[in-house]
């Protein structure tokens, strides 16, 4: 049974092993850069609210660092790297996407947490306080860009689905790379104005709180953007065979990409979402690819 030590305020301690100090300081080391990242990310809000969730998340993570400071004994500095790196993360993909991305980082302290508990008993409080706490107060965050995911999924969505099925198409029916590369982009340009449109119309149309026009410029971005990289293979190879499977390739990395911010930025499970999506997006190309061979031999077109 491990012995009992006193602190340098007189406060007795438990005698730790060095496998459990190494584990005590390694979550001592998660709570404060945890806490720096917070504060520093108040200090950048511009909205009263969210400064305040944040500053309440920071001070908890330095309450828990206290913790864990109590046991070890010992001060521990921030990673400067770390705190950086999320401090970047949250201003390029989002505060909400940037916190949950952090958040889950801790699953595997989570663990360590569960095997310290049976030395430091009240681990049990901490664990409970932060999977409870901080995700709630974090579900209280109000972020403009998470308004708009909706319009966001509409355009990438329709794009990889519709249009990876049409470039699809167009390669067996005109076998000519730059030829489906100039038709994609007309059909492409065409598609997304239409595209933000409607969401524009479809949002108007709505009681919610979001802006017709912002959406319409989200859903559209989304479109385009989607849309010129799935060409790019065409404008770059002869081979329209090559181009089509590195499109393809190109849709998938699309879609596993924003389905990890998706899943991440809203708590929601990856694995189905992004199965789900890639089965869809394939088959449509196959089927369009099959069309577009019968049409070319139906019509006899030779280009």
């Amino acid at each position: 049974m491990p012995g009992a030590e006193s602190n340098k305020d007189g406060e007795s301690m438990i005698e730790l092993s060095r496998e459990v100090r190494a584990k005590i300081l390694k979550a001592q080391q998660n709570e404060i850069n945890e806490h720096f990242i917070y504060a520093g990310l108040a200090r950048s809000m511009v909205h009263d609210h969210n400064r305040q969730v944040l500053e309440q998340i920071s001070q908890d993570e330095l309450r828990h660092y206290e913790f864990w400071k109590k046991h070890s004994g010992q001060e521990v500095k921030p990673d400067r790297w770390a705190v950086w790196k999320y401090r970047m993360i949250t201003r390029v993909f989002g505060l909400t996407f940037g916190l949950r991305l952090m958040e889950r980082g801790e699953a595997q302290a989570q663990v360590a947490y569960q095997a310290l508990s049976a030395t430091v008993p009240e681990t049990a409080g901490i664990i409970a306080d932060e999977d409870a706490h901080e995700q709630s107060l974090i579900g209280m965050l109000d972020e403009d860009k998470l308004k708009y995911v909706g319009s966001v999924v509409l355009g990438l969505s329709d794009a990889l689905v519709e249009f990876t099925g049409a470039l699809a198409g167009y390669t067996l029916a005109l076998q000519n790379a730059r030829l489906i590369a100039l038709v994609g982009l007309v059909t492409g340009v065409a598609a997304s104005l239409s595209m933000a449109a409607s969401e524009y119309l479809s949002t108007k149309s709505e009681e919610a709180d979001r802006s017709p026009l912002k959406s319409s410029v989200y859903t559209g971005i989304a479109y385009i953007f989607t849309v010129a990289f799935l060409i790019c293979p065409y404008l770059i190879f002869v081979n329209f065979y090559l181009a089509l499977a590195i499109t393809l390739v190109n849709a998938m990395l699309v879609i596993l990409l924003f389905t990890y911010y998706i899943s991440v930025a809203k708590n929601l499970p990856f694995g189905k979402r992004f199965l789900e999506m890639a089965a869809i997006s394939l088959s449509v190309a196959a089927l369009s690819f099959a069309i577009g061979y019968l049409i070319r031999k139906f019509f006899k077109i030779d280009i």
